[in-house]
């Protein structure tokens, strides 16, 4: 029974990634919700700016990653009014890794498992990304990541042989969207859309919204080898 419901439950089987540039960070994911082999949702926005100056993705069960989206964000606004100054990104960073080792901590018929990546810019101009794995470890990004969504595989042979330290905001968005096209032609749990988020010094940007529609063309077929034909 527990299996049966662990898995019937709405899960994202993903792409998200954070690139690292020169100018700042870029984050990019598909938009496709699974359930098993079930597509549940083709338009899941899942890389989601949750303030004015943080982005988050993540990978795992649907309904976890939306709480903890909700659940930082207050969070870090409760700290932000408590001290009078604004969190940098790496205390948000590790406040998700924090929210995510208690989680799968506590006994629950159904564990929350959830692995995030986080991008933002500092006050003093600074953009920085990390990855948080499902057991809560928060670490810093120096390149690129694409933590645990099922699309990792695919997407991280594609950076190794691409990605250049020292590349541009603009470099790193179409290496992203290469990435995530890649993922979308192999990993089932990935497709139907496009989103790409920049991070700079003082600014967030939604530069991709994209969807990924199946097209149709009609093609005369071509004979079958072997065929016989009227003479």
């Amino acid at each position: 029974m527990d299996n049966e419901l662990k898995n019937s439950i709405l899960k994202t089987g993903t792409t998200i990634l954070g690139i690292v540039c020169k100018d700042g960070i870029v984050m990019a994911a598909d938009r496709r919700s699974t359930a098993g082999n079930l597509v549940m949702s083709k338009n899941v926005l899942k890389a989601v700016q949750i303030n004015d100056y943080l982005v988050m993705s993540g990978t795992g069960n649907a309904s976890d990653i939306e709480m903890q989206k909700k659940v930082i964000a207050a969070h870090l606004k409760l700290k932000e009014l408590h001290s009078k100054s604004r969190p940098t990104v790496k205390q948000a960073a590790n406040l998700v890794g924090a929210v995510t080792y208690s989680s799968i901590r506590q006994p629950s018929m159904i564990p929350s498992i959830v692995g995030t990546l986080v991008a933002g810019f500092n006050e003093d101009g600074s953009a920085e990304l990390y990855t948080i794995e499902p057991a809560g470890t928060a670490m810093q990004v120096e390149d690129y990541d694409a933590n645990f969504g099922s699309g990792m595989p695919f997407v991280l042979g594609l950076l190794e042989r691409q990605y250049k330290k020292g590349m541009s905001v603009k470099e790193g968005v179409e290496l992203a969207i290469e990435a995530v096209k890649s993922s979308t032609q192999r990993d089932v749990g990935s497709g139907n859309g496009i989103d790409v988020f920049t991070i700079t010094k003082d600014t967030i940007t939604h530069v991709i919204e994209q969807e990924i529609s199946p097209s149709y063309e009609n093609k005369k077929a071509s004979p079958r080898i072997g065929s016989f034909k009227d003479k």
